[in-house]
Parts: C-alpha cells; structure tokens; sequence
C-alpha cells in the first residue's frame, strides 16, 4: 500500500538575533510558502508543525528581494490556507505521522538551532521514513537529520546518501560563520559529515539545486525550496 497523498512541513519554532542590526533569524517564509504551493498544486493534503507550535518569521524573509509580490499577497492574509495553517501552527503532539507520506523539513538559519534537539518532529519524520514515505529538507532543515536514527542501523538516514544544503561558503559570504559558532552548532555541511553522509554543493551558494538518493530528497538554499518539493512529489510518485 502506497503511503498516504498528505504532507507534513515542518517549521522552526527558535527565533535569535542574526542581522546586522539585531533583527532576528526564524522560519524562512517562502521555504515553507513554495513547498506548501507545489504540495497542494499536486494534490497533496498539507499541514505545518513546528516543535513548539510556534514560530517566529526570520526577518529578511520578509524583505522585497526575498518575498515577491505574489507571495507576500499569501503571507500577510491570515485567511489564506497557509498563514492560517501557520497561525495555528500543529505540535507534534498534535500529529498522527501514519496519515503523511511526506516530511519536509523548511529552514532559515534558527533550525541550526532547534531542529537537532526536535525529538518530536524527528519522531514524525521517521515513522514517515519507516513506513515507506519520504523525508526532504531544503537549506538548513537538513539540520534535523543527525537526531533521525534508522533503528535498522542505529545510524541517520542520510548515512551513506548524497545530500546538499546551504554552504558554509554562503555562510562566509554572509558572514554569519561566527554566529553558528557561537550558537554551538555546525554547518550543514559538517552536519552532513557527521552522519556519514556525502554533501554535495551547488555550483554557487544561491543557485536551485536539489539531489534525491532514495527517499530523502535535498535542496541547497531559498531558491531551491520550490524544485525541492517538486523532487519530493516525483520521489513519492515513484514509490
């Protein structure tokens, strides 16, 4: 039986200061906005889960270069399925992962912080994985595979895959390395690394690229996030 046509999205529930002037890293609107669009435009069920139930927008998310017209028009209307989906955000808790055959994990820089601690959107990911589904992550939501153990190896799901997501060198060129460590945590690259995983980088830090081995499909950055769920439907219709 072919898993469930319904999709989970999961979000970062941390927000902390990371701009120049104080303004703070949280979810990366269109990294769930785009997989949301191509998800529902396939005929998916979509829900959004954040560890908590709660969210806080990163900020250049929501600058013009970053939010275009057509998808600010979604985001500030709280009646839209997505931002009430957002208002309302699930836990998981709330969330019963036979009924999905989709996890995507969306980003901006704050999953470096929660998603490794996630224990339960981890959990929803793995039973999704274990049933047959597919588990995807664009930009820093690969942040969250180290603490998904396949039980069958004891090791992460992406150990011996190909994945990618964003690039230590886009971290350089934003000049936010410092920042990750001060936070403690790794770059997803070395993320990647330490599940014995083989990260595979974009030909430039902001170019679309998404690469599927298996059932976990990954994307690079922002402007992957639309193509990246596009592989994950193509992923799940292949099942």
């Amino acid at each position: 039986m072919s898993p469930p046509r319904k999709a989970l999205i999961a979000v970062s529930s941390t927000h902390a200061p990371l701009y120049p002037e104080g303004q703070e890293t949280g979810l990366f609107i269109t990294e769930a906005l785009h997989p949301f669009k191509v998800f529902k435009k396939a005929g998916f069920e979509v829900d959004l889960v954040s560890e908590t139930g709660s969210y806080q927008p990163d900020w250049l998310s929501q600058q013009k270069d970053w939010l275009p017209d057509e998808d600010r028009a979604v985001w500030e209307d709280h009646s839209s399925e997505f931002r009430s989906k957002l208002d309302k955000l699930l836990k998981p808790s709330d969330v019963n992962p036979d009924n999905y055959g989709i996890f995507f994990a969306s980003a901006g820089h704050a999953s470096l912080i929660d998603y490794p601690d996630a224990k339960g959107l981890q959990a929803d990911a793995l039973k999704i994985y274990t049933d047959g589904g597919i588990v995807s992550a664009v930009c820093h939501g690969g942040a969250i595979f180290p603490g998904i153990i396949d039980p069958g190896t004891g090791k992460s799901i992406i150990a011996n895959r190909k994945v990618t997501g964003f690039t230590t060198r886009g971290e350089i060129e934003e000049g936010i390395l410092d920042t990750i460590k001060a936070w403690n945590r790794p770059t997803i690259e070395s993320s990647a690394a330490s599940c014995g995983a083989t990260y595979v980088s974009p030909a430039g830090p902001w170019d679309a690229f998404t690469i599927t081995d298996g059932r976990i499909v990954t994307g690079a950055n922002p402007a992957s996030a639309h193509v990246t769920a596009e592989a994950a439907v193509k992923a799940f219709g292949s099942l």
